[in-house]
């Protein structure tokens, strides 16, 4: 399929010349007063993690303003709320504990970048501090922080991700209970349409968010 590729770091230097000294320096080993302000600011992250082969995962995970746990200036906790229970960053994480975060705040073009070690937390006292509605989560992904920087923000410059005018109309797309109903017509469970399809999709997501 792909007949030119870049098969070397030196190739790979040949085309894009060494960073600036900003975005060296930039990358601090410790989460610093702008970094914890902007995790207590992001209801949305992204989660990267890979199993022991090298296979790859990137996972949502969000909720209120602030729902990721700062313990300290290299340490954090993120609340596993009630999913698909496919577990697939879990158990990456214990076949390989390095993960990749991502932190973004709506309307913002800058983000958060964290990478670390991650561990599959139990403790009462770090679960207390993330129970919504009375509800405990069941784990929380401990991570233990390496680096921390702010990334730039040309790619939602160039995405306009932000600017709900250049937004594709989401109607015209199938909707999510149409692709499931297509995709996996052996796990209808017992539904006669699309539509009931749906109401019961969207019924289950309300009563199992945390």
């Amino acid at each position: 399929m792909f007949k030119d590729v870049v098969s070397s770091k030196q190739e790979l230097r040949a085309l894009y010349g060494e960073p600036n000294e900003r975005a060296v320096l930039k990358c601090k080993a410790a989460l610093d007063e702008h970094s914890r302000a902007f995790i207590a600011a992001a209801p949305f992250i992204l989660l990267a993690t890979s199993n022991a082969a090298g296979q790859c995962d990137v996972s949502p995970k969000g909720d209120k303003p602030g729902f990721v746990l700062v313990l300290d200036d290299t340490h954090l906790v993120i609340p596993d709320r009630p999913g698909n229970n496919r577990t697939d960053g879990l158990t990456n994480i214990i076949e390989n504990p390095h993960v990749g975060l991502i932190f973004l705040v709506p309307g913002r073009g800058d983000t958060l970048r964290v990478n670390g070690r991650a561990a599959i937390v139990r403790d009462e006292e770090i679960l207390s501090r993330a129970a919504m509605h009375g509800k405990l989560p069941k784990v929380g992904i401990g991570v233990e922080v390496e680096e921390a920087y702010l990334h730039c923000p040309k790619a939602f410059l160039r995405s306009s991700l932000w600017d709900a005018s250049t937004w594709a109309d989401a109607q015209k797309l199938p909707s999510f209970a149409q692709m499931l109903w297509d995709q996996v017509p052996n796990a209808r469970l017992g539904a006669t349409s699309v539509d009931q399809y749906a109401s019961d999709l969207a019924k289950r997501v309300r009563e199992t968010l945390y």
